[in-house]
């Protein structure tokens, strides 16, 4: 048996609540559609409309189906398959979360506003194709974390607004103090995702063969039906340059000086605060817009790399290596600072689209009601 070097100790704090890529908010139903009616065709349904979901049988999953190239969906280019959300992976036409995106998507067109955590620049022509569609404004007031900061200048106040329900270890602070600039990873898979233990242990040699230093979270249920269990060799192996945590505060982690590149899961809130901090991505996506968001980090935004499912530590210890001492990973952190700065105009200048769009969606819509 091999011997425990690690196990993740329990911790009695709910999870960190999660935000979907697109957030949408149904307001109250309007008498009547306003203006003229526009054509609802909305991405599962205009998936399931030419016959590519669901699939013809489980085979599909793996024998390359997936990587069919999908050019028809308005605002996406040259998106495959596995790109979509992991709902549209399944053989029943019945099945729950299949049906229940599609239902909502269509249920979009009865809200009186749409309000999503992005900016302009970010998702321009993905909101250009949803305006075209939807009937109802939509607003995008992201980052919100940024917006709140510009608004509330009260630290204690905004202190308060935070979404994070994990009991965070405040010692991993006092770990990155004196570290050099960018050159701690930080590896935080999300308050979700689940995997064995052999894909753990793969990603524990991946980063201890990197020879860099890096910041693990590793919570208690992230092992699916066991605890986590590091071999006492690696334990060795990193001692001086590596941390783990159960949890910690992400956004002020990812800020911090010495994070040089970010190992994430690619769920919308980690994905929108590795750009508000500048820092590029190695994504390995669980399920869900994961996926979808982890295609667009890498192909559109050129913010980071993708580790295949079946995750390997040579792989990890190659993406790694790149991402923080080669030249594509400096390419990438050029990159991530240019949308970090576009994320800070549009929620900080008082022209910022961010900050413009907030005001009508007080204006236009909250007060418009009274």
């Amino acid at each position: 048996m091999e011997k425990e070097g690690f196990i993740a100790p329990p911790t009695t704090s709910r999870k960190r609540s999660t935000v979907s890529r697109p957030v949408t908010q149904v307001g109250e139903v309007p008498p009547k559609p306003r203006g003229r009616p526009r054509k609802n065709k909305k991405e599962t349904q205009h998936l399931i409309d030419q016959g590519l979901v669901p699939l013809k049988s489980e085979e599909d999953l793996v024998n390359g189906y997936l990587d069919t190239l999908i050019t028809t969906v308005p605002g996406m280019k040259n998106v495959r398959l596995k790109d979509f959300p992991t709902f549209v992976r399944t053989t029943n036409p019945n099945d729950i979360m299949l049906n229940f995106c599609n239902r909502e998507a269509k249920r979009a067109t009865m809200a009186s506003a749409i309000i999503l955590n992005t900016f302009e620049d970010l998702e321009g022509p993905i909101l250009d194709a949803m305006r075209s569609i939807l009937n109802p404004p939509i607003f995008t007031i992201g980052p919100l974390s940024l917006l709140t900061k510009q608004m509330i200048k009260e630290n204690k106040l905004y202190s308060a607004l935070g979404s994070n329900l994990w009991k965070e270890e405040l010692d991993c602070f006092v770990w990155l103090e004196g570290k050099r600039e960018a050159s701690v990873v930080y590896v935080n898979l999300g308050s979700i995702t689940v995997m064995s233990n052999e894909q753990l242990v793969e990603f524990a040699w991946g980063l201890a063969n990197s020879k860099h230093e890096f910041l693990w979270v590793i919570r208690e249920d992230l092992v699916k039906g066991e605890n986590a269990v590091l071999p006492q060799e690696f334990m060795e192996e990193i001692k001086g340059r590596g941390m783990l945590a159960t949890w910690c505060p992400q956004e002020n982690v990812l800020c911090h000086p010495a994070i040089g590149g970010f190992l994430t899961h690619s769920g919308w809130n980690s994905t929108i605060e590795s750009i508000i901090a500048g820092v590029p991505m190695i994504s390995w996506p669980f399920f869900s817009e994961q996926q979808t968001n982890c295609r667009y980090v890498c192909m559109e935004w050129g913010l980071g790399m993708e580790i295949d499912s079946d995750v390997k530590r040579e792989e990890v210890e190659k993406q790694v290596r790149e991402l923080m001492e080669g030249e594509k990973g400096e390419e990438m952190r050029n990159k991530a600072m240019e949308w970090k700065e576009s994320a800070f105009r549009a929620t900080h200048e008082s022209n910022g689209t961010s900050s413009l769009n907030f005001q009508k969606l007080v204006h236009e819509v909250l007060l418009s009601r009274n």
